[in-house]
């Protein structure tokens, strides 16, 4: 166990900013899913509406985040370089969710003409968004080149804002179970799991790099500035931060010069973080704005959410230096977070009611319509 003194560390600039960037995307991320909600109410589009998990679906995540777990455990170097590709394509298309509704925005404050183009997937595809998709598809190109972590962690929280949209839970029951079930897992693989696979596996797959395939192309093709092109990337599957944030390092460091947190960490309690946002507007019937802090009960849910978010990650930070030794977040960030919003909404009679989900009725579609 390490002094107490050395938790200074946590206000140094790489893990203060890892917190402030998490708490963020966490809380942005509830935003957007309901907002994104909002827009196919309003366009009443159900082609694109959100998976709502139910109790099965839920019970198999952690399942198939364990087989995912240990195939790149063992087929990693096998698999890396088709996993970067895919990895690719879905960052394109996440950086284009998040990025589209500011074009949208920017599009009708100017007032600008935006002629289409093409149909594509029975959608109308108009100039700007032909351009956006471009843009996109640099950015993920100037990663495949460059491996840098500031753009690794742009398509990581990209991907982590597109999937709380589009995957949500319907109820705190069910959001008790899949939580739960993560809380198992992540202690399971970081603490556990050496003793079965010889290794960490968590551990292990976190701090594993995948071969670049865009360097073995250029390799293949004997092709100039191949210098330039890192051999090695790291996923956008986690969000990192160099130990020497001012300083830096070089691309394709070593994953002991990063401080890292998965997107799992973010992903899972922004899931009931917008779980909570969609409960607190429906009481509060009014458009849901960051800076409203109040309702007409008290407190909203979503502040207590995020504050206990803040301090689970907080505390699993400070137990990592403690231990030296590496932490499941979850064990700390679900009980952070889960239990202020039991607590606060069974003294408010209003457990039942969050425990079981209430799907909204017409009342409630015609409100959202109208915002």
């Amino acid at each position: 166990m390490e002094p107490l003194w050395k938790l200074a560390y946590l206000l140094e600039p790489a893990p203060l900013t890892l917190m402030l960037t998490a708490v963020a995307v966490t809380f942005g991320s509830a935003f957007r899913a309901l907002n994104y909600g909002k827009e196919m109410e309003r366009n009443r589009d159900l082609s694109e509406a959100s998976i709502t998990l139910d109790r099965s679906q839920a019970l198999m995540i952690p399942v198939m985040s364990s087989c995912s777990l240990l195939m790149m455990f063992y087929l990693f170097s096998s698999v890396s370089q088709l996993l970067t590709a895919f990895t690719a394509v879905a960052a394109a298309s996440s950086l284009y969710f998040c990025l589209s509704p500011y074009i949208a925005h920017i599009k009708s404050q100017f007032g600008l003409t935006d002629p289409f183009v093409s149909r594509c997937c029975s959608k109308p595809f108009t100039r700007i968004q032909g351009l956006l998709l471009l843009l996109c598809s640099g950015t993920v190109a100037a990663w495949l080149v460059s491996g840098h972590w500031i753009l690794n962690n742009l398509l990581g929280i990209s991907l982590c804002i597109a999937f709380v949209s589009h995957v949500r839970l319907p109820n705190i029951k069910v959001c008790a179970m899949l939580l739960g079930c993560l809380f198992v897992y992540d202690i399971f693989w970081v603490f556990f799991s050496e003793r079965f696979f010889g290794a960490n596996v968590m551990v292990s797959v976190a701090t594993q790099q995948a071969s670049n395939p865009v360097h073995t192309v250029a390799n293949s093709l004997s092709l100039p500035g191949l210098q330039l092109i890192t051999k090695k990337l790291e996923l956008p599957v986690k969000i990192v931060f160099p130990r020497n944030l001012f300083g830096g390092v070089t691309p394709g460091g070593s994953a002991a010069d990063f401080m890292m947190l998965g997107l799992g960490d973010m992903a899972i309690p922004a899931m009931l973080l917008a779980l909570v946002l969609c409960f607190d507007h429906r009481k509060s019937r009014d458009s849901v704005k960051p800076l409203d802090l109040a309702s007409s009960k008290g407190q909203k849910y979503i502040w207590y959410a995020t504050s206990g978010y803040g301090v689970g990650l907080v505390t699993a930070l400070a137990a990592g230096i403690l231990t030296r030794s590496p932490q499941p977040a979850l064990l700390y960030l679900v009980p952070s977070t889960l239990g202020p919003i039991v607590v606060v909404s069974w003294m408010r009679k209003e457990l039942l009611e969050l425990w079981e989900g209430q799907t909204p009725d017409m009342n409630d579609k015609a409100h959202l319509t109208e915002v």
